[in-house]
């Protein structure tokens, strides 16, 4: 591994927090303007304006050298569409690098890429932030991705039409683990993978409602017994709907 090499921090609680710097998300796109959009709202947005984190925005376009802004062109062996320029998007993800920090990982958004999860989510919220490559039209050039320490993340299997709306899920995934964004940790220790499971039914008034009632146990107050079916209700819910967590998490079980 190259002394410029980036890898994704391996656990939460780093001495990043210890210092008081902001976890900061650093976005390289071609629409700016579209941050911090939903992020400027609910608990990320509280969390941005209390400077629990930061967010910057990177122009690619300001890299750009001639006067219409290029950063795109038509792909070599033909085929539709544009993609974008190794040269200057080497040129945007190299000072953003150098102002990000050695430690802070590059992620390209692609649906090539390696499925973001909750795991994903937990190391990022560990280290200093990320840096997060907003592709547009067929792509970037792959030389920039063999030339650069560009990891590339997917966000499930389907095509958007830039990588913008994808940066934003990865920001708020993470920014909700950070400390002190959510109230009450154990909001986050309950969430749907945490424990490799999906998150058990959840309920709340009217008592009853349209003929349905609340389930007793969850009245009785009695906590091992309501902590034992929410357990059930877990695995019986992952078990039907995402077998391929059942497997992994029966696996990690034995």
């Amino acid at each position: 591994m190259s002394e410029h090499q980036r890898t994704l921090p391996d656990s939460a609680g780093e001495s990043v927090h210890a210092l008081n710097k902001p976890w900061t998300a650093r976005v390289l796109t071609l629409f700016p303007k579209m941050f911090p959009g939903p992020l400027g709202e609910s608990l990320a947005g509280t969390a941005l304006e209390n400077g629990i984190w930061a967010l910057e925005t990177v122009d690619i376009r300001g890299f750009a050298s001639d006067k219409h802004r290029s950063v795109d062109d038509t792909p070599f062996g033909g085929g539709p569409g544009m993609v974008l320029r190794a040269d200057i998007l080497a040129k945007s993800v190299d000072e953003t690098a150098m102002a990000a920090g050695p430690e802070v990982p590059i992620i390209y958004l692609s649906p090539r890429g390696r499925p973001f999860d909750q795991p994903l989510a937990r190391s990022l919220a560990g280290g200093a932030g990320v840096v997060l490559i907003c592709g547009r039209f067929e792509g970037i050039d792959e030389r920039l991705l063999e030339a650069r320490p560009i990891e590339e993340v997917s966000l499930g299997d389907f095509v958007l039409s830039g990588g913008e709306p994808a940066a934003m899920a990865v920001i708020d995934a993470v920014v909700r683990l950070l400390p002190g964004v959510i109230g009450d940790p154990q909001s986050v220790a309950d969430d749907s993978f945490e424990s490799g499971l999906l998150e058990y039914p959840q309920y709340t008034r009217p008592q009853e409602w349209e003929g349905r009632s609340v389930p007793e146990v969850l009245l009785s107050g009695h906590h091992e017994r309501i902590s034992q079916w929410r357990r059930d209700q877990a695995e019986r819910t992952t078990k039907a709907r995402r077998p391929d967590l059942w497997k992994r998490y029966v696996g990690a079980r034995d």
